[in-house]
């Protein structure tokens, strides 16, 4: 799963940043190590919390590589770190829904982001810090 990193808090600027963040990259790490090209997907925040979504559902590429590696960065706002992906509870699906509807309500393609497939893919964004 790549280099040992600890686990950090995300700064209130982070936070801030990449949740106003119209769009985020995300960068799954290989089985080597290396970081492929970002793809642009959107990113919500719900608390002191930052979520994803796969819009092509399981089948997305990004989604499937994230889910093999565990872990891999991202950009947005301003911000680029080392992140671990880890699936978010059905619990938290409601409140994730509204913030992508709230988000990103205007867009025709939000009814898809908030769908059961797209749901069933949420990931929550865990910031990493390299070891010493």
């Amino acid at each position: 799963m790549g280099c040992m990193a600890a686990v950090t808090p995300w700064s209130q600027n982070e936070l801030e940043a990449i949740g106003a963040a119209g769009e985020l990259s995300v960068a799954p790490r290989r089985p080597d190590g290396t970081l492929p090209r970002y793809t642009r997907i959107w990113v919500v925040r719900v608390g002191d919390d930052l979520f994803v979504r796969s819009y092509g559902g399981p089948s997305g590429s990004w989604y499937r590589a994230a889910l093999r590696a565990g872990d891999g960065r991202i950009s947005a706002g301003g911000v680029e770190l080392d992140v671990r992906f880890e699936q978010a509870g059905a619990a938290e699906a409601a409140r994730i829904d509204g913030a992508y509807r709230a988000k990103y309500g205007r867009s025709s393609y939000v009814d898809a982001m908030v769908s059961a497939d797209a749901a069933a893919t949420t990931l929550r964004l865990i910031a990493m810090e390299a070891a010493p």
